[in-house]
């Protein structure tokens, strides 16, 4: 056991940060203080370091809640958080790390902490010992989210009937798949206007915010885009996380739609996250409203691709 002392973060954390999340067994590049970065001054943050005998365990990325400024968030910048860790900082050390982060933010004045739980999908190695040490802390679940992933250690092809007609569809219609970073601006102008179409929203990131996190980030976020008559109809963002690839966007024209040019953007996907040794496909949560409702359609849209399911669990634990 190690004897644990927390260090609030500062810029000249940055380059340890970030070498602790490379080699931990539950981060991905959005905990890095390089990614974290680009968000400005949205957020009100307050991370701190977890260290034994001077040296680097853990990291919480962490800000204040821009919707309860008595609350901390594990992180608002991302969709999930909480202690990104080495190997050794488990069991009775995570328990009490994550103790020791209590009261560190109760003597502040925060009365609640909400814990965003990495899911196992994205780890390196199973490090659930978090999940442990919350219930033994008294946080309550207020939050689960329903996502759909690919086992790629599967090699059968698990489409249904409808996925392979509609891949064959866009084929024959002369669809052809592109891995070219350069459509992303026209991409965009398709998925802003999906997501306003279907939905009344725009995508969380800016052109300008994912053109930035893309040049950070060449070896993590990707592009695959649907092209018919040398205009992009349909496309899937990728983001490498952990041990899976994960669709951060998708969307299709209307064109697109009428001659299924998503299908075989998704397989191509799919098929080069198998190739490129990752564990799982995950194509993102299909519940809406805090995890109160599923968008049944969505989810055996993924289903169809031979999608299962895990979740992403958010915690809620009183700082008393």
């Amino acid at each position: 056991m190690h004897r644990m002392s927390l260090v609030p973060y500062a810029d000249d954390h940055a380059e340890d940060w970030d070498r602790l999340v490379a080699d931990s067994v539950n981060g991905t590049f959005m905990h890095s203080r390089r990614f974290l970065a680009y968000h400005g001054e949205r957020f009100g943050d307050v991370s701190v370091l977890l260290q034994a005998e001077g040296r680097t365990l853990g990291v919480f990325p962490a800000a204040v809640d821009p919707i309860a400024n008595d609350r901390i968030v594990s992180h608002p910048g991302v969709t999930y958080g909480g202690i990104v860790r080495l190997r050794r900082l488990s069991g009775q050390d995570l328990l009490d790390s994550l103790a020791l982060l209590s009261r560190y933010y109760a003597e502040r004045g925060f009365e609640t902490l909400r814990y965003k739980i990495t899911p196992a999908v994205f780890h390196r190695a199973p490090a659930e010992d978090d999940s442990y040490a919350l219930q033994r802390l008294g946080a309550h679940r207020y939050r689960c989210d329903l996502n759909s992933v690919i086992d790629l250690g599967d090699q059968r092809d698990r489409r249904n009937e409808n996925r392979r007609r509609g891949h064959k569809k866009a084929v024959n219609a002369g669809v052809l798949v592109s891995d070219d970073i350069g459509h992303l601006p026209e991409y965009w102008k398709v998925l802003e206007e999906r997501l306003a179409e279907r939905h009344g929203v725009h995508p969380v990131h800016t052109i300008d915010e994912i053109t930035l996190i893309a040049e950070l980030f060449p070896d993590a976020v990707r592009l695959l885009t649907g092209l018919l008559d040398g205009r992009v109809v349909a496309g899937v963002v990728l983001f490498s996380l952990g041990s899976a690839v994960h669709v951060q966007y998708s969307a299709s024209t209307e064109d697109g739609r009428a001659v299924a040019a998503l299908d075989p953007v998704t397989w191509t996907a799919i098929e080069q996250a198998r190739v490129s040794g990752a564990r799982w496909f995950s194509f993102g949560i299909s519940t809406e409203n805090e995890g109160r409702a599923l968008n049944t359609s969505l989810f055996r849209f993924k289903e169809s691709f031979g999608a299962t399911s895990v979740v992403h669990e958010h915690y809620d634990l009183p700082l008393v």
